[in-house]
């Protein structure tokens, strides 16, 4: 089985915000709505032990995507390589998905009237190229592949980390895919 997903490496990720600029340039995506947000979390302690990190999210890619059995038109569904998409001739602008998401990571179009969300630029990938919001980190901090190949960058990135070190958004019965990278010398992971 295939499951691409994407790991951010939040030791090296800046909050400079260039992958949510790429991704808008690369999506055409409508000002007003985002696929790919940088939240800052913290600062948190007390001086000196201060302690902040960046936290980009976007679609988790989940395993059991509650998003898809919320659609009742089919509109929302997962491509042989486990991304989670949206068929826009199909999406009758109900929301359901958007509800059932635990993340927020989807938006409403309000011109086309359509939902919308991360694709993991799979128009790129189909190409041999990368994500827009992966070649344009300065960081370089973002990877994409399929985590359940241990020979892929993403597995790989995940191991050389350690178990210790890698985290997910809270897990509510839909087993997210994507990844973080968050020593405790760069910051305390936060739920």
């Amino acid at each position: 089985m295939t499951q691409r997903t994407m790991v951010v490496d939040l030791d090296r990720c800046i909050g400079c915000k260039s992958c949510e600029v790429a991704c808008k340039q690369e999506n055409g995506v409508i000002l007003g709505c985002t696929w790919n947000k940088v939240l800052t979390v913290g600062p948190t302690g007390m001086f000196p032990k201060v302690e902040m990190y960046f936290l980009p999210t976007m679609c988790q890619e989940c395993k059991d995507a509650p998003c898809v059995k919320a659609c009742p038109t089919g509109a929302s569904y997962k491509n042989e390589d486990g991304v989670v998409l949206i068929d826009k001739e199909k999406c009758i602008g109900c929301r359901y998905c958007m509800m059932a998401c635990p993340y927020g990571v989807r938006t409403f179009n309000e011109e086309t009237k359509v939902v919308e969300k991360c694709t993991l630029c799979t128009q790129l990938q189909a190409i041999g190229e990368q994500p827009a919001c992966v070649k344009n980190c300065p960081a370089k901090c973002r990877f994409v592949g399929d985590i359940d190949d241990p020979n892929s960058d993403v597995s790989q990135v995940i191991q050389k980390a350690g178990s210790e070190n890698v985290h997910v958004l809270p897990d509510v019965g839909n087993h997210p895919s994507a990844r973080y990278i968050l020593h405790s010398k760069t910051a305390t992971w936060k739920e």
